[in-house]
């Protein structure tokens, strides 16, 4: 998977070991090779995605593709959605939300702040590699800023 010819990695924010696992499983099934930086915490993430400061500045040339679990052991992947697509150098990131809810609200909340994608868990195989070729193709022509 690419954009604009540079390779996208993949930041997988999961706390369960045994999610991450499948997860990875999974993308690799869908035929995707690309990198996965895991993290097991909204804090860790932020920092890689936002950086340290949280200006964003670290991501305003990198194409990120982003896999949030919403409960995290130190905050919510709402929050982190938040920041994200907040923050004038991350939000046209896309990000997966991956969750064990299936609560509208929660949903609809998540597509409001600009999720791509909602992805309940268990993963269901079908559905994750589609939602994974989805953003390969939105990857394909997504525009890169300054171009």
């Amino acid at each position: 998977m690419k954009a604009a010819g540079k390779e996208v990695t993949i930041v997988m924010i999961e706390d369960d070991e045994g999610h991450a696992r499948l997860i990875e499983k999974n993308v690799r099934r869908a035929g995707v090779n690309n990198e996965i930086v895991p993290f097991t915490n909204g804090t860790d993430a932020l920092d890689f995605i936002l950086g340290a400061d949280r200006s964003g500045m670290v991501s305003s040339d990198r194409h990120l593709l982003i896999l949030l679990d919403l409960n995290l052991p130190d905050m919510s992947g709402i929050d982190i959605l938040e920041k994200v697509k907040s923050n004038p150098h991350a939000k046209r990131l896309p990000v997966v939300i991956l969750t064990t809810t299936d609560d509208e609200r929660e949903i609809q909340r998540c597509y409001d702040l600009g999720a791509n994608v909602y992805i309940t868990k268990p993963v269901d195989y079908d559905s994750f590699a589609n939602a994974i070729r989805q953003l390969g193709l939105f990857f394909s022509v997504m525009q890169i800023p300054g171009q």
